[in-house]
């Protein structure tokens, strides 16, 4: 739009370029500033209270518990930065996708800039809608000239759809996680998710593996013959009758056509046939396609797909639409192509014969098909890339290819009174199959020439046995044909949801991509059917997403689609809560419970007899005597803690680490549960107890402020000797010092420098670093210079506030003495010991 004349700069979360420049817009002068979102600026969530899965009945997430916007992505300051570009700009023309996430994108952008905007005076219009399928300088420029406005019905119905899986979503959710994790120790997934479209489609794998378990197979019989038209050659013939299931009936049909000597010839018909082109491509069949034939799993199909369209090599790759309009360019894409060396032969032949106009397909109104926009090569695209944007450009060339047609001839034999059949083709216009070599006809032995009542020597009659076959478990292909045919999800969202049963640990992908349920899978399916079929039929699932759809085209009211869902959506939640002992006898029979799995680790302090560590997702500990069971922290090791004992309810202490090289501290399985103090959160461990006395607590351990984040406290490491080091309690900074020290204390003193406590630290003689031969030492990490060269940062670019540049003289090597300027500049406080107890005895 810029033509090439503009400024660039990155804008204040470093995430999204801002492009200016001058130009004319709606025939005035005018300053154009040009920036980028990463996706949704706001997302759907719960107020707080709400999110503690421990104090809030699930019941109460379906009407009573209030939802509120918030960031997508905190760190990216989304809202800020579109407001320090925004404020005071007179108009905004927004570019966001053209489908319905896109234009719900719009009103969030809307909501964060046009209370900075520069208020219009009179009646005119400030906020315009550029529609584009395809990121080419025709498209844009077409866009830019017929602006209009943003579809508030379309935003409306993503809200809805956003606001139902959130409620249903977490009700069931958390409903079932929780029961299911109270009882079960070897599910081995962290979440027992339920999605009102995640489920149907977990519920299509199960129905196939269902099919295939009840599968008994039966044997039949089939009769094969083979004539010799000439000496050396042979020909199959095809029975009419196909097989017959009962073994004597095949043995006399056997017998009466072995009396014949010669087949007779018939009949001989020759038909020309056609198979036609394919349909124009959309985003499912690029799915299917990506996962049968090039191996890709839809998500990874779909993101090497948004790739190609941003980067301008094909067009908007979500779209449901597979007719082309009317005043479509197809000349001036397939022009694009002609210089590839794989295609550019039938190309040319193409635009010099005429092309021929694509079959007529679906029209849904959103996109025009996925369609290749500019020409590529494969070391521009690299593997993946290259590989779906190379069938991308085939698909599109065979669409305004000719139609591939092919002689058939059926030749029909009698063998005694029994009739028999040979089938061959010949192609006489290969067409889109050129193109699309893997359409083509396969060559075949060419039959021979005969003609109505001639007769062959019969070369052998046999007896096949043969069995029917199970069907195979449901491709990835097959899956996403169900999902589209039934209505459940989106183009945008298939991928996400076939995506999430295989995170879930529903499925598995085996090879072939096809989709094995897991025993949780099966298990959770059967409940559903068992209790509430319609929680995994895609019946209800298809009747909201076509309420969502009036609600986009403007003819059903959004508050009464939501209200009248959650409704029916909270009878079946209370229903499923009463009957869920039907879903729990199923899973007795393929799940151990709590007690029976797991191995002994620690004592519980209520009854003092051991608890049994479970280390399948998610790890906990369970007393089966007591019948209690305590989250730990996950993506760890878990052990005894020196049999030491929590000195505020008797558990023994567990010592969690993250292995050698990150960091490790002890927790006690109750407080991690059950916070003892005011200020303490539910999964704290002893590297954040205010205790003021117990020798594993931040009281005793703390050190310091941690050098990189905001409230953490850097805390001993009292297991690590050796290698000693400190980490933080929040983040994952580690300090490693005073390594091959005997012993590493904390100290009650604090530095006067810079308010950290005080180490004491010991040394063997034999390996003292410190100077004189000294074998003792107190002093503060950060600004002792005796410690200067025993300190070392993990992060090494983070300073402790003491250490930021030009701050009083260096000191040989190593870290700073890091004295305060002279003015003092009010440094933020560490969280230090004495806040700590200050917090506790407040």
């Amino acid at each position: 739009v810029s033509t090439g004349n503009m400024s660039s700069r990155k804008g204040l979360n470093g995430a999204c370029s801002v492009h200016e420049y001058t130009g004319s817009f709606l025939g005035q002068s005018a300053h154009f500033k040009m920036t980028s979102v990463c996706g949704h600026v706001m997302t759907l969530d719960f107020i707080g209270k709400y999110n503690s899965w421990d104090k809030v009945d699930p019941a109460e997430l379906f009407s009573k518990a209030p939802t509120e916007k918030k960031e997508a992505n905190p760190k990216l300051t989304m809202v800020k930065f579109l407001q320090v570009e925004g404020r005071g700009c007179d108009c905004i023309v927004l570019w966001l996708d053209c489908d319905k996430e896109g234009e719900n994108i719009c009103f969030e952008v809307l909501d964060a800039v046009l209370p900075v905007m520069t208020k219009p005076r009179g009646p005119e219009r400030t906020i315009y809608r550029a529609k584009f399928s395809s990121i080419t300088d025709t498209d844009i420029c077409n866009a830019m000239n017929h602006l209009g406005e943003p579809n508030r019905n379309e935003a409306l119905s993503v809200d809805a759809r956003q606001e139902l899986d959130l409620r249903i979503g977490c009700a069931f959710t958390r409903f079932q996680t929780k029961y299911f994790q109270g009882k079960y120790g070897n599910l081995d997934s962290s979440l027992i998710s339920f999605g009102p479209c995640q489920t149907p489609t977990l519920g299509f794998c199960v129905e196939r593996h269902d099919k295939i378990q009840s599968f008994k197979p039966e044997t039949y019989w089939v009769l094969q013959a083979k004539v010799n038209p000439e000496k050396e050659s042979s020909l199959t013939l095809d029975w009419d009758r196909v097989r017959v299931f009962d073994r004597e009936v095949a043995q006399m049909f056997l017998n009466i056509t072995k009396m014949a000597k010669e087949a007779k010839v018939e009949s001989v018909s020759k038909k020309e046939k056609v198979k036609q082109r394919p349909l124009a491509l959309n985003t499912v069949e690029m799915l299917r396609v990506a996962s049968a034939a090039l191996g890709m799993g839809p998500q990874h199909a779909m993101q090497i797909a948004e790739r190609l369209y941003t980067q301008g090599y094909i067009s908007y790759p979500r779209t449901e639409t597979t007719h082309y309009p009317e005043n479509f360019d197809l000349k001036g894409c397939l022009r694009q192509q002609a210089n590839n060396p794989y295609w550019a032969e039938t190309v040319k032949v193409l635009l010099s014969e005429g092309i021929n106009r694509p079959r007529k397909g679906h029209d849904a109104g959103d996109h025009p098909p996925i369609t290749p926009m500019r020409a590529a090569t494969e070391a521009e695209l690299g593997g993946d890339g290259w590989r779906l944007y190379e069938y991308i450009t085939r698909h599109f060339i065979a669409t305004v290819s000719a139609d591939c047609k092919y002689l058939q001839t059926t030749i029909s034999f009698s063998i005694g009174p029994e009739r028999f059949t040979c089938v061959g083709k010949v192609v006489t216009s290969p067409g889109f199959t050129e193109i699309m070599p893997w359409h083509s006809i396969p060559l075949e032995e060419s039959l021979p020439h005969c003609e109505k009542g001639d007769l062959f020597p019969i070369g052998e009659i046999k007896l096949l046995e043969k069995q029917t076959s199970p069907p195979d478990y449901l491709t990835e292909a097959e899956l996403i044909t169900l999902m589209e045919k039934h209505g459940i999800g989106t183009d945008a969202s298939i991928p996400v949801h076939i995506n999430n049963i295989c995170q879930r640990n529903y499925v598995t992908v085996e090879s072939g991509r096809r989709l094995k349920p897991t025993n949780l899978g099966i298990v959770l399916v059967h409940g559903y059917y068992k209790i509430d079929a319609e929680l995994v039929l895609p019946t209800i699932r298809s009747a909201v997403e076509k309420q969502l759809n009036l609600i986009a085209l403007g003819k059903a009211n959004y508050h009464q689609v939501l209200e009248h869902t959650l409704d029916i959506f909270k009878r079946k939640f209370h229903y499923f809560v009463d009957s869920i002992a039907g879903m729990d006898e199923l899973m007795e029979v393929s799940f151990s419970p709590l007690a029976a799995t797991g191995k002994p680790l620690s004592r519980c302090g209520k009854c003092h007899r051991f608890m049994k560590y479970i280390q399948a997702k998610p790890s906990r500990l369970h007393c089966s005597h007591c019948d209690d069971t305590y989250s730990l922290p996950q993506n760890g090791t878990i052990k005894l803690y020196k049999e030491l004992r929590c000195p505020l309810d008797d558990f023994e202490l567990v010592l969690w680490s993250s292995g050698s090289r990150g960091k490790s501290y002890p927790l006690c399985p109750y407080c991690y549960n059950h916070p003892p103090f005011r200020d303490m959160k539910k999964g704290m461990g002893c590297n954040e107890c205010t205790h003021p006395t117990c020798q594993h607590s931040l009281s005793m351990l703390g050190i310091g402020q941690c050098v990189e984040c905001e409230n953490g406290v850097l805390v001993l490491d009292s297991t690590s000797g050796p290698k000693w080091k400190m980490a933080c309690n929040k983040c994952n900074v580690v300090v490693h010092f005073f390594e091959n020290a005997h012993k590493v204390r904390v100290s009650a003193e604090t530095c006067e420098l810079c308010e950290a406590a005080l180490v004491d630290v010991d040394f063997n003689k034999a390996k003292s670093p410190l100077p004189g031969d000294e074998t003792q030492h107190s002093g503060c990490v950060f600004c002792d210079p005796v410690f200067q060269d025993l300190v070392e940062l993990k992060h090494a670019a983070m300073r402790h506030p003491m250490h930021r540049g030009g701050q009083g003289k260096r000191q040989g090597r190593g870290r700073g003495k890091g004295r305060r300027p002279g003015g003092r500049l009010n440094p933020k406080k560490p969280k230090d010991k004495m806040a700590a107890l200050a917090a506790y005895f407040v």
